[in-house]
């Protein structure tokens, strides 16, 4: 059964906490207000879907939470950080080691292997090609693409193209995945195989924000927040 959550002071343990969020975009004379005072806390090994119509401010939601842009004022805070404070380079920082992105179009090298493609996030790190190779190898496996290591994408299917994506997005060991439309570009069947994916992970202690536009995609998440117009229109946790 679905429960209304009620507001309350956000605990200093949250893993996410915003308040009072804000991003107006400036159209010639006109002001666009995409997020309107939007306020929540998620707490570390969350599942959370966050849905809403198209205009509703959920895309403008997740590149905040992604750090891919700051909010025009309010305050959003990332395990004990204040990322509505940071400069580029530390918002590049934060994207790098606490958020791991996947898209619904993989986004994706075409012409390197797997393996590389999964290797990326490391090499902006300075991580040593060692090291890389071992933890690209590693997150492969964890979403049981080890023997695809060397294929390149035209030569996976669209789930396992997702599942490389999947694996950048984990290589990191990322505070965070966040996910946006996973299974847009997917069947029926591959995207549900995706969302099993999703399940253990998150059984496995990842903390989990899923943008979808999908009901029934929003339905493996445990909680669900709704934007309209740019507010919060509910927040809901299934028992």
């Amino acid at each position: 059964m679905a429960t209304t959550l009620t507001p309350t002071a956000a605990e200093d343990s949250a893993h996410i906490r915003t308040t009072d969020l804000w991003r107006t975009y400036q159209m010639g004379a006109e002001q666009i207000h995409a997020l309107r005072g939007v306020t929540f806390t998620i707490q570390a090994n969350e599942y959370v879907a966050i849905m809403g119509p198209s205009g509703s401010g959920k895309s403008t939601l997740m590149n905040l939470i992604g750090c891919l842009d700051s909010p025009t004022q309010g305050s959003y805070v990332l395990r004990g950080k204040t990322v509505s404070e940071m400069n580029d380079d530390e918002l590049a920082a934060i994207r790098n080691r606490e958020i791991g992105f996947v898209f619904q179009t993989f986004n994706l090298l075409p012409r390197a292997s797997a393996l590389h493609n999964v290797e990326l996030p490391m090499v902006y790190a300075g991580i040593p090609r060692i090291e890389r190779l071992e933890r690209a190898r590693h997150a492969l496996e964890m979403v049981d693409l080890a023997d695809r290591a060397n294929h390149k994408p035209n030569e996976l299917s669209g789930g396992q193209r997702q599942r490389v994506a999947v694996a950048r997005a984990l290589v990191m060991g990322p505070s965070i995945l966040l996910a946006d439309e996973p299974t847009g570009n997917l069947d029926t069947a591959t995207g549900e195989d995706i969302m099993r994916l999703f399940g253990k992970l998150h059984e496995s202690g990842n903390t989990i924000i899923l943008v979808t536009h999908e009901a029934d995609i929003a339905l493996h998440a445990h909680r669900t927040i709704r934007l309209r117009d740019g507010h919060i229109e509910s927040d809901e946790r299934r028992s």
